[in-house]
């Protein structure tokens, strides 16, 4: 509109731009369209020229099992282990991050150096000791919960935040006679609404997409999550690569819905990781 003329370096930035998120997409357009073809045509066609929900179907119409809905009860499960597991996150990181930061204690220096050191340690090393201590807890909500409900990364990231909110806030608060659960629920967890936002969803993705642990920890059919029935299921039937590609459809649209839904928190998020 200024009749300025675009730079050859822009063109070739944004073709490769393009180029990278088409790269990107296609794996996702290619799952969907292929959840939605007939089934002697799956895996031979990218643009289908037919449409059939049958993949579909055969998931919500008992799906090669006894129960109807084994695969709705998975879905509900994923849900139910996820939303707990990612809320429980942001309490313990909100109340440790705030305790370690702005709590002067005897040793918080320690705590912290512990915390950061186990950011180090791959997850799968603790897997089987973390299965001993909870194993009465198998084949329950609380099994699959609370173990990964406290997430080292999050109580970073608030850690990281209230280094840089001024003492004096809180001082203020406490000389107005407000305690610490007081100033967490009323001061701390308000003013960290974008970060509480990004951690919720950053914990709720990586445990709606858990497989070991749910496996390890429930192997009971009732108790399966969406992930572990699609691995467990379509080893069993690998002849059905329709309804397989249908249910990992269903596994993927809730992670879109939500970041879709809060997506300025999660940008407002990443900016302040960028700071």
């Amino acid at each position: 509109m200024n009749n300025e003329k675009i730079k050859p370096s822009t063109v070739i930035n944004i073709s490769i731009t393009m180029l990278i998120l088409i790269l990107a997409l296609f794996p996702y357009y290619y799952m969907i369209m292929q959840s939605f073809v007939p089934w002697d045509m799956v895996d031979k066609t990218v643009i289908p020229r037919e449409i059939s929900f049958k993949s579909y179907e055969y998931l919500l119409n008992r799906g090669g099992a006894s129960n109807p809905f084994m695969w709705i009860r998975a879905l509900i499960n994923s849900f139910l282990v996820a939303a707990p597991t990612a809320l429980l996150s942001v309490v313990v990181g909100l109340m440790t991050g705030y305790s370690s930061s702005k709590m002067k204690f005897k040793g918080s220096n320690i705590i912290y150096g512990s915390l950061i050191f186990q950011m180090f340690f791959p997850v799968i090393i603790l897997l089987v000791p973390r299965y001993m201590i909870v194993r009465p807890l198998a084949n329950q909500y609380a099994g699959m919960i609370l173990p990964l409900s406290i997430s080292i990364w999050a109580i970073f990231m608030y850690i990281n935040y209230f280094k840089t909110v001024p003492d004096a806030i809180f001082e203020a608060a406490k000389i107005d006679g407000a305690s610490h659960m007081k100033i967490i629920t009323k001061i701390a967890l308000p003013s960290t609404k974008s970060i509480s936002i990004i951690v919720f969803l950053s914990v709720f993705m990586t445990r709606w997409n858990e497989l070991m642990w749910d496996m390890l920890i429930a192997p009971d059919v009732n108790m399966q999550t969406l992930n572990v029935m699609i691995s467990t299921q379509f080893n069993q039937n690998s002849n059905l690569p329709g309804p397989m590609y249908a249910a990992s459809v269903l596994l993927t649209v809730p992670i879109i819905v939500l970041f879709l839904c809060f997506s300025k928190y999660f940008k407002e998020g990443i900016n302040f990781m960028l700071k």
